[in-house]
C-alpha cells in the first residue's frame, strides 16, 4: 500500500475536495452577488434612481411565462390534495375537516412551492439565458469598460421584478388551488359547501397567508440571484449558456426545496396550526 492510499483513493479524495471547493466558491459568489444587488436596489430606490421601466418590462415578461403554467399546476394540485386528504379524513369519519386540511395544504405548502418551482424553471431559465448570451457576446465586459455596472443595470431590475411577481403568482395559485380543491371535495367526496368553508375558516388564519407570501418572496429572491449569477458567469459560447441555464434551473429547484424544509420547521415552532 503506497502512502496516502491507492491511486484510485487519492483521485477520489482530490476530486471530492475540488468539487467541494468549487461548490463553496459558487455559493460564496452567489451570496456576494445577492447582497450587492440588494444593496444597490435599496440605494437606488431611496435616491429615486431605480430603473422602474426596465423592472416593469421584466415583471411583465415573468408574468407571461408563468401565469398559464401556474394555472395548469394549481388546478390538479388542489384536486390531488383534496382527494388524498379527503379519502383519509373520510375513513376517519371527519368529513368536516376536509376544507381545513386541503386549504392549509395549498396555502402553506402547495402555493409557495408551485410558485418557486415555476419561477425556478421558466423564470430562471429565461434570466440565465438572457444574461448568458450577453456575457458570451462580451456585452458585460463592454459595459464595465464604459463604466456601467452590470449589476445595477441588469441584475437589479430583474431582482425587483421577481420580488413583485412572486407574491402575485403565489396568490393566483393559492386561489385557484383552493377553488379546485373545493370543487373536488363537493363533487367527488360529498362534502357540503358550508361544512367545507366552515372548517377552512376555522383553521386557516391570516398568518398562514402571510407565511405563504413570505416564502414565495424568499423563493423568488433565491431564483433570481442564482439565475443572474449563472448567467453572468457563462463561459464557452452557446454550450456555456446552455450549461448555465441547466445549472440555474437545477440549483434553484434544489435550493427552494431545502429552504422550504427549513422555513417550514421554523414556522411550525413559532406559528403552530390552531383554530382561528
Amino acid at each position: 500500500m503506497t502512502k496516502g492510499g491507492s491511486p484510485a483513493l487519492r483521485a477520489l479524495r482530490a476530486n471530492t475536495g475540488e468539487t467541494m471547493g468549487s461548490s463553496l466558491g459558487t455559493l460564496g459568489r452567489a451570496v456576494r452577488s445577492g447582497l450587492e444587488a440588494t444593496r444597490i436596489a435599496v440605494t437606488d430606490a431611496a435616491r429615486g434612481r431605480l430603473q422602474s421601466r426596465e423592472a416593469l418590462r421584466q415583471a411583465w415578461f415573468l408574468v407571461t411565462v408563468t401565469t398559464i403554467p401556474g394555472l395548469l399546476m394549481a388546478v390538479p394540485f388542489g384536486v390531488i390534495v383534496s382527494a388524498q386528504v379527503g379519502n383519509v379524513v373520510h375513513q376517519l369519519g371527519a368529513n368536516s375537516l376536509i376544507g381545513a386540511a386541503g386549504g392549509l395544504g395549498v396555502i402553506k405548502q402547495g402555493a409557495p412551492l408551485a410558485t418557486g418551482i415555476l419561477l425556478g424553471g421558466a423564470g430562471s431559465a429565461a434570466i440565465a439565458a438572457d444574461l448568458g448570451a450577453r456575457t458570451i457576446r462580451d456585452e458585460i465586459d463592454a459595459m464595465r469598460v464604459m463604466g456601467i455596472d452590470p449589476v445595477q443595470r441588469l441584475v437589479v431590475p430583474r431582482l425587483v421584478a421577481m420580488l413583485v411577481v412572486a407574491p402575485l403568482l403565489n396568490i393566483l395559485i393559492l386561489v385557484v388551488g383552493i377553488v379546485a380543491g373545493y370543487i373536488a371535495a363537493i363533487a367527488a367526496l360529498g362534502v357540503t359547501p358550508g361544512s367545507y368553508w366552515e372548517s377552512f375558516g376555522g383553521f386557516a388564519s391570516s398568518a398562514d397567508v402571510w407565511l405563504s407570501l413570505v416564502k414565495s418572496v424568499i423563493f423568488g429572491y433565491i431564483v433570481v440571484v442564482i439565475a443572474c449569477q449563472r448567467g453572468l458567469e457563462a463561459r464557452g459560447g452557446p454550450r456555456g449558456v446552455a450549461d448555465g441555464v441547466n445549472a440555474a434551473v437545477i440549483l434553484s429547484v434544489v435550493t427552494i426545496a431545502v429552504a422550504n424544509t427549513g422555513i417550514t420547521q421554523v414556522a411550525t415552532m413559532f406559528l403552530p396550526t390552531r383554530v382561528a
